[in-house]
């Protein structure tokens, strides 16, 4: 069977891929060995954010007293939390079935090979099929890394997929990794009551974060039972008897911890195994596929986005790198995508949010800057709300009145940052922001407070 693309994997970079090449009237296939919505919509963003809103609500009434309410005997039922976990991640892999439907995108169950000459063959319950397009997308996705001396067992040692589905809750958990996958992890379990070590070979947890966010964060989860190690590695993994010894390599020497359960939650590793790739000749560098501004490697007709090529595994890039992607293809001449102007974000409670350059890199680039920080301690609606705990720090420009980067933690701003995104993306300066009036009261005025402090003008500090 021919078709004009022929998308492999059918994740957030790889649907999205697929619906807009079938609005810009192609024929598309998407080759999926397991679930539409791949691991982002099954096994990652969204199941994840069910536990994490059910740990919350448990959060809520453990402190309802705060509020004037009364709640007694509220208490965990782990088997439910996971249940509605999973539900909602069905519903969403069900509502990518009905998107292919509409679009007209034929799914082909199997796993796809390339075989050269612009063909895929297909492997479904040991029959083999070929299928032809003049353009193949491999969107692939990653799978949770290996650390050395940690060997997954799926059953003590675990990946983030086991972590979401555990039979019972531990009593006693070790993380390996503060990225925002352990540490959502780490507050899910430390907030349903079990007892979380997060151990991090970085100076600091949330690494990747501006300094004062990770500090800030470190502080909150201590303050919540939290034991944190950072400079820290953890060598072996020993699970012969009940639970597990875990040898951690710190400044002070080594030490054993033990644990129910051991999380394995220190990056990822890209899936570019069993694709044909070396056969047909795509070249990758350092575990990515080399691709150009619109993602075509160096084959004729063969393309990859997403977690495979080089850039942040996040599921919003790979959904924007399908676009660019199939966009170039038809001919439209989109713009090439802006890595530094990506927001990140940890749901954690607060949440973390995050775009562009933090304070230190800002530096390092040599810009001449104005930061300007606003503590939601400082927000009527923060503290109406009964979560005054963050910020909202923002960096500009001191010439140009560039903004150069935005960082908060707090209630929601894994919503509020698309402010930023937006108003960087247009070239906004500071006094425009000052002067775009924000409504009162909400937690967004943080933003434009953050802004004015930058330029001397702000009113509530």
């Amino acid at each position: 069977m021919k078709f004009d693309i022929i998308v492999i994997g059918s994740g957030p970079g790889g649907y999205v891929a697929a619906i807009r090449a079938s609005q810009l009237g192609k024929k598309v296939a998407v080759v999926e060995k397991a679930e539409l919505g791949g691991i982002c919509l099954n096994w990652g963003c969204i199941p994840t954010k069910a536990l994490l809103k059910s740990a919350q609500v448990f959060e809520y009434l453990k402190h309802s007293a705060d509020y004037g309410i009364n709640v007694k005997d509220a208490s965990v039922d782990f088997e439910a939390i996971v249940k509605r976990s999973r539900g909602v991640a069905g519903n969403m892999s069900k509502g990518i079935e009905f998107l292919m439907k509409k679009n007209k995108i034929t799914v082909i169950k199997g796993a796809a090979l390339l075989a050269g000459n612009k063909k895929v063959e297909v492997t479904s319950e040991g029959k083999k099929e070929i299928y032809e397009a003049d353009h193949i997308i491999l969107a692939t996705g990653a799978r949770s890394r290996d650390l050395p001396g940690v060997a997954k067992d799926g059953v003590k040692v675990i990946g983030y997929r086991e972590a979401m589905v555990l039979p019972k809750q531990p009593k006693t958990l070790i993380v390996i990794g503060s990225g925002a996958i352990g540490m959502e992890f780490a507050y899910f379990y430390n907030t349903l009551g079990t007892k979380v070590t997060v151990i991090e070979f970085m100076p600091r947890i949330l690494p990747v974060e501006d300094e004062e966010v990770s500090k800030l964060m470190e502080k909150i989860y201590k303050k919540n039972g939290v034991e944190i190690m950072t400079n820290s590695a953890v060598e072996s993994v020993d699970t012969k008897g009940e639970g597990c010894k875990v040898s951690v390599k710190t400044p002070t020497g080594n030490v054993v911890l033990e644990a129910d359960i051991v999380l394995s939650a220190a990056g990822i590793v890209s899936n570019l195994e069993n694709l044909g790739l070396e056969a047909v000749g795509v070249k990758t560098e350092k575990g990515k596929v080399l691709v150009d501004d619109n993602y075509k490697t160096n084959i004729e007709g063969v393309y990859a986005i997403g977690d495979i090529v080089h850039g942040p595994a996040l599921a919003h890039v790979a959904s924007a790198e399908g676009i660019i992607c199939v966009e170039a293809i038809a001919g439209l001449h989109p713009h090439a995508l802006n890595y530094n102007n990506i927001p990140g974000c940890t749901y954690t409670h607060p949440e973390v949010a995050s775009v562009g350059y933090t304070e230190a890199q800002a530096k390092e680039k040599g810009y001449e800057i104005k930061v300007g920080t606003f503590p939601f301690s400082a927000s009527g609606k923060a503290s109406a709300s009964g979560h005054k705990d963050g910020f909202v720090k923002v960096i500009f420009d001191a010439k140009y009145g560039e903004w150069l980067g935005c960082h908060m933690v707090g209630e929601g701003v894994t919503d509020m940052i698309a402010e930023a995104v937006v108003a960087r993306n247009l070239e906004t300066t500071g006094h425009e922001i000052i002067k775009s009036v924000h409504p009162h009261p909400t937690m967004s005025e943080a933003i434009m407070e953050a802004v004015a402090k930058a330029y001397d003008e702000c009113i509530h500090l």
